[in-house]
């Protein structure tokens, strides 16, 4: 029996290849009808036989293309018009976008096959691309995703691209940025201001330079990358003084598989987040030290390559591993526009490695790592973003602007919310200014009035965020305290509005109901219902505010200010610098001293304890530094660590540190008896929570959460609970994800008609 289904597919179904899937799939099943990319999805009409509709919409969700991402398919029954074949219609403009973006895409299998070819017109072409991989975020203008709305649009296609791009059977059929040596965009090696090479003979003189010791700007997809020779120490010396980078580790790209599983231990879990089409860089145990890549880390940030560039660099001579870190100096956002990259790295890079096509928006490297409860993402970017995440139960349009460090922003748009690339610290002004550049592409791209949006925020009321998010012409703002936000990420990643849960979100900072610095809460709530807060790490000061996020013993002074019985901590074996001590006459005066409930800043008093008594050079370095300390040790004993009250008391707990190190117990194992510690504390914080409000789920949330030896302690301890553990994996547990959280209590807040 013949029929007509009309049948809208939503997703990442756009700039993925699929209208000619459809195509192709519609032909093989003998139906007629017509396909076309619409404002929420792409839209299909079928009519046929009933049984080959139906096989049509099974192969429809199990055969669809590899970088597609299905969300859901509608499906209705409509009149047969009588068609006779099956077309692909143009894109369809008539209300407001809501189609979901495409990251952009690793390198396919069959573009590299052509890469490598003599034979094909492509050959050793640097923006070679099809319907299957490329840019895509990084390219677009606007929506929707054709070629005249990316920055391809000043090339114009020869004959043979455009036969390529207008066939339906060919797999560049549509695929936007298409183009090849005659008609596309080429890359040209520059010193100064004199252009030294163009096209293959650029990339062949980079690689040279590269494997001679130098520093080359090579631009990217979503930005430049500074790259150098990981195994020339000479290099990577220079790198770090030019960038002004001290201790940071740098990621590193190898040649492929085998060159990466030379350098770290690859599980089949790790293996496959190096090798998904995100491509993103993966944290994993070195098994190779590379002499000033990651000083002091056990663990190597390593990806594969990603562009055809990249490829092209190694197979033209370029060393088999690269550092290939974000082109700025530090903690500026990544240099992406050519004239500022010539300017701002002048003086780091030895010569640049420039493509014409431009980047309509920076786009770092994501970074991840597969932990105890699964994939965790660490910075969410290339690869990922701007995809959205899930789906939140409004039609309300929402811009979440999230915190100030790490920050990314959340923008809903009929119910999807779409998390953007991370931003960074908006401390500093070019992360600021592109904080706000940010904002305005997204809403513009989705093309959603400002009195139709209602905005979320860090309840921190000086947060750079928060005051601009006050300044936006929007219909109404929310305020979102910062560690509801953490647990609600948790919940709008698994689609729970109304399930209650015990969360403890940990980290470093966080402005409280009470207005002290919070970081160590156990909350109970709901997104429909909101968060209490049910118990805490015990209160101690902070002498100096947020400055002492940078200096451990000056952290440690506010801590220990409550441990009885305490030394002399400025002589050996602690040898606490003067700091310490000017630090401590302030919380006993009461002088520029805040109230905090940290586990971060918890975590940074245990690392001074045990020698980490200098400045921080990078965020999370002290805690960061504690794991690594914790990993040599052979025992896995712990400290008394009371929950009682409705506190966690870290006094025991620094006391027992403090005790053994006075004993000269090896400093790895009290690092060791510390993080063994904080999980058993949390256990306890847990099981009275959930024993008290007869809860069976947990959300852990927060910075704190991405110590990977902390997580498999808590999983270790928790298997005999029957609770449900519910962890970050979509968004960053870090204040990456801070926008998602912000989002989805403002929908749950904006459903139940609250202020």
């Amino acid at each position: 029996m013949a029929s007509a289904r009309s049948i809208r597919v939503r997703g990442v179904v756009q700039g993925v290849g699929f209208r000619p899937f459809v195509y192709r799939l519609a032909r093989a099943h003998a139906l007629s009808g017509w396909v076309l990319n619409g404002e929420q999805g792409v839209e299909i009409h079928v009519e046929g036989q009933d049984a080959d509709v139906d096989l049509f919409l099974r192969e429809l969700r199990s055969q669809a293309p590899p970088a597609s991402r299905i969300g859901e398919v509608e499906v209705g029954i409509v009149p047969a018009e009588g068609l006779q074949d099956f077309t692909i219609h143009s894109s369809e403009r008539s209300e407001r976008p809501t189609v979901r973006i495409s990251p952009d895409l690793a390198m396919c299998a069959e573009c590299l096959a052509e890469l490598r070819d003599p034979g094909n017109a492509r050959y050793q072409y640097p923006y070679i691309n099809c319907t299957n991989c490329g840019p895509r975020y990084s390219v677009v203008v606007r929506l929707p995703y054709d070629r005249c709305n990316t920055t391809m649009a000043a090339w114009v296609l020869d004959e043979y691209c455009d036969s390529e791009y207008h066939d339906p059977v060919n797999r560049r059929f549509h695929a936007q940025p298409v183009a090849c040596p005659n008609c596309g965009p080429e890359y040209y090696l520059q010193e100064g201001s004199e252009k030294l090479a163009s096209g293959t003979a650029a990339i062949h003189e980079a690689a040279r330079r590269l494997r001679d010791g130098q520093i080359v700007a090579v631009k990217g997809l979503g930005g430049y990358h500074l790259a150098c020779d990981a195994e020339n120490a000479s290099a990577i010396a220079a790198m770090r003084e030019r960038k002004f980078r001290k201790e940071k580790p740098f990621a590193v790209m190898t040649r492929d598989l085998e060159t990466a599983r030379k350098l770290i231990e690859l599980s089949p879990e790790t293996t496959n987040l190096l090798c998904s089409i995100a491509r993103p860089i993966v944290l994993g145990t070195a098994r190779k030290t590379l002499q000033g890549v990651a000083p002091g880390n056990l663990e190597l940030g390593v990806m594969l390559p990603y562009t055809p560039l990249h490829h092209l660099l190694f197979e033209l001579g370029a060393p088999e591993v690269l550092v290939m870190t974000s082109a700025n100096r530090s903690s500026e956002p990544i240099a992406y526009e050519d004239a500022p990259a010539l300017e701002s790295l002048t003086g780091i890079a030895d010569a640049f490695l420039i493509g014409e096509r431009p980047i309509a928006r920076r786009v770092d490297d994501s970074v991840v790592r597969h932990g105890a409860f699964g994939p965790a993402i660490l910075r969410r970017s290339r690869g990922y973003a701007p995809g959205a995440v899930t789906t939140l139960p409004t039609e309300q349009s929402i811009l979440a602007v999230g915190p100030d460090l790490k920050n990314t922003i959340t923008l809903v748009v009929r119910g999807q919310a779409f998390v953007s690339q991370h931003i960074g610290d908006l401390s500093h002004y070019d992360a600021l200014r592109a904080f706000r550049e940010t904002i305005q592409d997204l809403v513009s791209m989705y093309e959603v009035d400002w009195d139709e949006i209602e905005v979320a925020y860090d309840a921190h009321p000086q947060y750079a965020s928060t005051v601009h998010a006050l300044e936006l012409p929007a219909k109404a703002s929310y305020p979102v305290q910062h560690h509801r936000a953490h647990i609600a990420s948790v919940l709008a990643e698994q689609g729970e509005w109304n399930t209650v849960v015990a969360g403890a979100s940990f980290d470093g900072t966080g402005y409280g109901d009470d207005g002290s610095i919070w970081g160590g809460e156990i909350l109970v709530g709901s997104l429909v219902n909101g968060f209490e807060r049910v118990a805490h790490l015990r209160p101690a000061v902070l002498p100096g505010g947020d400055a002492a996020a940078q200096f451990p013993v000056q952290a440690a002074a506010g801590f220990l200010a409550q441990v009885e019985g305490l030394p002399n901590l400025t002589v050996e074996p602690f040898c606490f610098p003067d700091r310490y001590r000017r630090s401590l006459d302030l919380v006993r005066k009461n002088v520029r001293t805040f109230a905090t409930t940290s586990v971060g800043r918890l975590f940074d008093t245990a690392a001074a304890l045990l020698g980490f008594t200098r400045e921080i050079t990078y965020e999370g370095q002290a805690a960061i530094w504690l794991e690594q300390l914790a990993r040599g040790a052979t025992t896995a004993d712990s400290y008394p660590f009371p929950f009682q009250g409705r506190e966690l008391d870290f006094r025991p707990l620094l006391k027992s540190v403090i005790d053994d190190r006075i004993r000269g117990r090896h400093l790895a194992e009290i690092a060791r008896a510390f993080q063994r510690s904080i999980s058993q504390a949390l256990l306890a914080a847990l099981d009275w929570t959930c024993g008290t409000y007869g809860l069976d789920t947990v959300a852990l949330s927060g910075g704190v959460f991405q110590n990977e030896m902390l997580l498999e302690d808590f999983r270790t301890l928790v298997e005999q609970r029957p609770w449900r553990v519910w962890t970050n994996h979509a968004v960053p547990a870090n204040d990456g994800g801070i926008s998602l959280g912000q989002a989805a209590l403002a929908a749950c807040s904006i459903k139940a008609g609250k202020p």
